[in-house]
């Protein structure tokens, strides 16, 4: 059926309850039941790189099944039990995708981002006591193998060290040098080392164990990854299926071609487009190991979207907006969706891209707390930009005012709070005291009083249409490009520094990757310290390049609240007026911003002074390259 109002959307929940809906109940059932449907379609297809000529490795659903049954067989020949965790740091392979779901069958897989510092990676090691850990062998141009080697020894939980070695996806005179230049590991730990495709292929390709009986946690993502140890979420079968069936009911069908450069140890990857593809058996593409970083991505998009007729593309703004640099130079008319998701599109970036590329732009909402999908633009409806659309079937969202812990009314902002099968009830967290206040009751609920709804720390309201938008977080994360960065950790690095009194971080608004950190400071009595000091500094004591900060500013005194806490809306406020005053002079316009102002339903807005010039159509171009509201000044 058509997906394009409200009055759809409850017409789907008005089928059935959800749990009377004849699904799978753990993933190897669907994986079992699609490839059973489509053994011979074409499941997913690796490229090691980005030439639209160049090699690549696809499998179809029945051997995707086979495979993950080999890996999850092996797993379980290396003692991972259903509550052992198999953790993995791959860039993307056809490696990663068969151990996120062959970890699931076997035990709990936990996916980690390979940009974490090493003394991170064992962190999250010992967090979930990781039994087993999938990384690379040692291999040119990365330090993965070595980072995963630093962390495996501060991680003596974890017993074996399954290497993927990337030699074998090259060819020619490349396959020849890389085992001569080959570097190595420089740290010795205590794990047994084997190799992934030698141990794998040893293997049967029937599951050698019997499948979970029952829903259970199946994977841990964890969250952020800039503070010293992020927080780990866990996700059950049911909401990994959730998103799954999602994608099967609302999307795809076995036809559809994803192009998904996108890293698999995010869940915009893992859950909600791999995901999408095991529901539907749609054929899902993943084009070097670095995803949209990887080179010749954006140089070669559409020509790979050209040859495999891709259907569907997964972006964020940071690339969409990468991308509109390029021009189209290939034949893209199979494509009819652009699913965005993971931080604001800025209007102007949508109708660029919307212009160029041809394609229907959704934007979407989702959250590791909650496995992930929440709300999406309608496909077949009214789409508006800015705004992150209906929740999902069998998804409902409360606006919820965080003094009172009453529901707002349509219009109005609160935190945005979501019961889901993807919300796990009390239990979002591995670690029990992160769970304390995450949740408020369901009472009144149309899913029952006792659902809880998981407060997201994302600020938004409702329209009176049911659409729903982003204002702020109550978080305070910076989001850049998608990626979640705590402003905690650049305030903490900056406030070692001896001439540093206060720091305050925030996200300044940025046209490329949405905002991007940015710090201020008020400096001790007395003291003198110039600012390319302070950039030299927070480099050197911040564990992650993406959260060193673009701009430093040294003030008399940081805006603070009654009981001293530093006011970030006063610096918030600043670095729009910066920015966009910034943005506008470099664009030669006569305007500037007068001033920027709280507005109850659309956040901060600035006041941009009317232009001068007759051409207003300037201004609009160049501030609508910005994620931030803004509106003429009276």
């Amino acid at each position: 059926m058509t997906y394009a109002t409200l009055a759809d959307r409850d017409a789907i929940e008005n089928e059935k309850p959800w749990d009377d809906r004849n699904l799978a109940v753990t993933t190897y059932e669907q994986l079992t039941r699609t490839a059973t449907a489509f053994p011979k379609r074409d499941a997913i297809t690796f490229q090691m790189f980005s030439g639209p000529a160049d090699k690549a490795e696809t499998l179809s659903w029945s051997e995707l099944k086979d495979q993950v049954s080999q890996v999850a067989n092996m797993l379980r020949a290396l003692n991972v039990g259903e509550n052992d965790v198999v953790a993995y740091l791959l860039p993307n392979c056809t490696e990663a995708i068969l151990t996120y779901l062959g970890g699931q069958v076997a035990g709990i897989v936990n996916p980690i981002n390979p940009l974490l510092d090493a003394e991170q990676i064992g962190a999250i090691l010992k967090e979930t006591n990781a039994k087993v850990l999938v990384t690379l062998r040692a291999f040119p141009k990365t330090d993965v193998a070595q980072k995963a080697a630093e962390a495996v020894a501060l991680a003596p939980n974890v017993e074996t060290v399954l290497e993927v070695d990337l030699l074998r996806y090259l060819t020619g005179v490349k396959k020849l040098i890389v085992p001569l230049i080959r570097p190595k590991n420089p740290v010795e730990h205590k794990a047994k080392v084997l190799s992934y495709r030698d141990t794998m292929k040893r293997q049967p390709t029937a599951l050698q164990f019997e499948d979970s009986k029952v829903d259970r946690v199946a994977a841990y993502f964890h969250t952020g990854g800039t503070t010293g140890m992020p927080k780990v979420a866990q996700h059950r079968y049911s909401g990994i299926i959730y998103n799954a069936w999602l994608g099967d009911r609302l999307l795809f069908t076995e036809k559809d071609v994803q192009m998904c450069p996108l890293p698999m140890f995010h869940v915009f990857a893992a859950i909600v487009s791999l995901g999408a593809s095991l529901g539907s058996g749609a054929h899902v593409v993943f084009p070097t190991p670095q995803g949209y970083r990887g080179d010749g991505v954006f140089d070669n998009f559409w020509k790979l979207v050209e040859r495999y007729k891709a259907t569907f593309v997964i972006t964020v703004p940071t690339a969409m907006s990468a991308l509109m640099q390029r021009k189209v130079d290939a034949d893209i008319s199979s494509l009819r969706l652009a699913f965005c998701g993971s931080a604001p599109l800025p209007l102007e970036l949508y109708k660029r891209f919307e212009a160029a590329a041809g394609v229907t732009i959704c934007e979407g909402y989702g959250l590791t707390e909650a496995t992930c999908l929440v709300s999406i633009n309608p496909p077949g409806g009214e789409k508006r930009v800015g705004s992150i659309g209906y929740p999902f079937p069998y998804t409902h969202v409360r606006i919820v005012d965080v003094s009172s812990q009453r529901d707002v009314e349509a219009g109005e902002i609160g935190e945005i709070c979501v019961a889901s099968p993807g919300v796990y009830d009390g239990k979002t967290y591995t670690d029990a005291t992160k769970n304390k206040d995450l949740f408020y009751p369901g009472e009144g609920s149309p899913l029952g009083d006792t659902v809880q709804y998981l407060r997201t720390g994302d600020l938004g309201r409702l329209d009176e249409d049911g659409y729903l938008w982003i204002t702020g977080r109550a978080k305070d994360l910076i989001i850049r490009g998608g990626h979640n960065i705590d402003p905690a950790e650049i305030e903490e690095a900056l406030a070692g520094h001896d001439s540093v009194a206060f720091c305050g971080a925030i996200g300044q608004p940025d046209a490329h990757a949405g905002e991007i950190p940015c710090a201020y400071v008020e400096l001790v009595d007395g003291a003198h310290v110039s600012v390319d000091d302070l950039m030299a500094y927070a480099k050197e004591h911040i564990h992650e390049r993406a959260a060193y900060p673009k701009y430093i500013e040294i003030l008399d005194e940081l805006p603070k609240t009654a009981v001293g806490k530093i006011f970030k809306p006063d610096l918030r406020k600043r670095a729009i007026t910066r920015v966009f005053d910034d943005a506008l002079k470099a664009a030669e316009i006569d305007a500037h911003v007068e001033e920027v102002i709280e507005d109850k339903k659309r956040g901060l807005v600035a006041h941009v002074s009317k232009s001068h010039d007759k051409d207003e159509a300037k201004v609009n171009a160049t501030l609508n390259s910005f994620a931030t509201p803004w509106t003429w000044a009276d």
